[in-house]
């Protein structure tokens, strides 16, 4: 058996004040100046270790508290009460919501899961990956405590085109031309970031966390530079197929690179695969209605890897008409390809609207083999989703200014909650190898099927 996969988080305070989700509103006028005050007596020490920001306006207090409401309840004039705090709300926008934001915080701080113990309170079904459900009937079997080490759970990919059949001579040896294989121990790569002041010591960042956890990251030729040569085992290039320029330096040293989808696209594979038959190359192909032809087209071709990208949102590529979300895009592309006997021979990637640690399951059961992560890595970084950046304006939390050293351990921090997340789902789920996830759909609840099945013939006439 291999050495077991971990990854160790090393808590990382934030260089800034989080905003916190609530605040404390005292009222220090009416205090009867007690002689046992409530605020000495919090079991988080909240009060005592209270600062005020003041390049961010921010009361530590707002993101310390632990809404336990014992000084709320126990003060006798009544002086101390909570709200909602405006700055939260005003975080992120429809779908990076606040809650994500914060809980990232949290993730790339600590590196746990974040659990409040108080159970979910939100609503039944909500869009996208709200939508979904996954099995956990084996929740109740304790072998299957992937994280405490009682059982060996597989968090494993090969990145790369796989063989339909083996071929064997008389003496056993394989006579069939085994493709190229990128092998990563988490189903997670690092996606080229959708905006940001992206300096060098984001971009070191993520080279540092790639190589902890043994994962790759997408670079274009915009980004790299020679700061990133010690990093080149885990760095695609991701190139246009226009102008392509095969002793760049950019291609020294990788295992892997990715290429723009273009029509002509095949030709320039040709000639990566000519210069370096051990290279694996992906094609990245926007996700729109033409996608499912384009994928089965390029798999009977011989592609590797086929990169699916969403909007940074999860709502695939269309003019006029309603987005569908990538969940649902993906789900059509798998099984196409599934009908037309190709999926188990290529790797399926997805990108966008991966926003949290469930939605990477939730995704290979959708019919990906693994995720490019985005927007959670900037966030993970103390990116609030302001956007000021994309207007021009100055950075409420200077990322262009970040210790690689700092935000290394932050990003690893992150992948070390999702990982965790990750074998805790599949524990539950009765699964031992991630391979396994992949298309299990029938391991999961679609709110949208079950509302066909269930009310279709009720209303199908209206």
């Amino acid at each position: 058996m291999p050495k077991k996969y971990h990854i160790k988080p090393t808590p990382t305070a934030p260089r800034f004040m989080p905003v916190g989700r609530s605040g404390i509103i005292d009222w220090e006028e009416d205090c009867l100046k007690c002689t046992t005050c409530v605020k000495k007596r919090c079991l988080y020490d909240v009060y005592k270790n209270r600062a005020y920001d003041s390049q961010t306006l921010e009361d530590s207090i707002d993101y310390q508290c632990k809404n336990c409401f014992s000084c709320i309840q126990n003060c006798p004039r009544g002086v101390l009460s909570k709200t909602i705090n405006p700055e939260f709300l005003r975080m992120g926008d429809a779908y990076w919501k606040p809650d994500i934001i914060h809980n990232t915080w949290f993730q790339a701080e600590t590196g746990k899961i974040p659990v409040s113990g108080a159970g979910y309170r939100g609503p039944f079904s909500g869009p996208g990956f709200d939508a979904m459900w996954t099995d956990m009937s084996e929740i109740v079997r304790p072998t299957r405590d992937g994280i405490h080490g009682r059982e060996y759970i597989s968090t494993g990919i090969d990145v790369g085109r796989k063989q339909r059949y083996l071929k064997f001579d008389a003496s056993g040896n394989v006579l069939l031309e085994m493709p190229p294989l990128v092998e990563i121990p988490l189903p997670v790569i690092f996606n080229v970031l959708p905006f940001g002041n992206l300096g060098q010591g984001i971009l070191l960042s993520m080279a540092e966390a790639a190589r902890q956890i043994g994962s790759l990251m997408y670079v274009t030729p915009a980004t790299y530079g020679a700061f990133l040569k010690p990093f080149k085992d885990h760095l695609i290039p991701l190139l246009p197929v226009e102008g392509l320029d095969l002793d760049a330096e950019i291609l020294e040293g990788v295992k892997m690179v990715e290429l723009l989808y273009a029509p002509d696209v095949l030709a320039c594979i040709q000639q990566l695969k000519l210069r370096s038959p051990q290279l694996v190359v992906s094609v990245r192909l926007p996700l729109d209605p033409k996608a499912r032809t384009i994928a089965a087209d390029l798999a009977h071709a011989g592609v590797e890897v086929i990169h699916l990208f969403a909007d940074y949102r999860g709502n695939e590529f269309v003019e006029g008409d309603a987005p569908r979300f990538v969940k649902d895009a993906l789900r059509e592309i798998h099984l196409h390809l599934v009908n037309v006997s190709v999926r188990d021979q290529i790797t399926l990637i997805v990108s966008g609207g991966i926003a949290l640690a469930e939605h990477l399951p939730k995704a290979i059961i959708c019919g990906a083999d693994g995720a490019a992560v985005d927007l959670p890595l900037l966030i993970a970084l103390e990116c609030r989703v302001c956007k000021r950046c994309v207007a021009g304006k100055s950075c409420p939390v200077s990322l262009q200014n970040i210790d690689p050293e700092y935000g290394g351990k932050r990003l690893v921090n992150l992948m070390c909650s999702w990982w965790s997340q990750l074998i805790e789902l599949m524990g539950a789920m009765g699964i031992r190898d991630v391979r396994r996830v992949r298309g299990e759909a029938g391991r999961a609840m679609f709110f949208e099927d079950l509302e066909r099945d269930t009310f279709g013939a009720l209303f199908s006439n209206r």
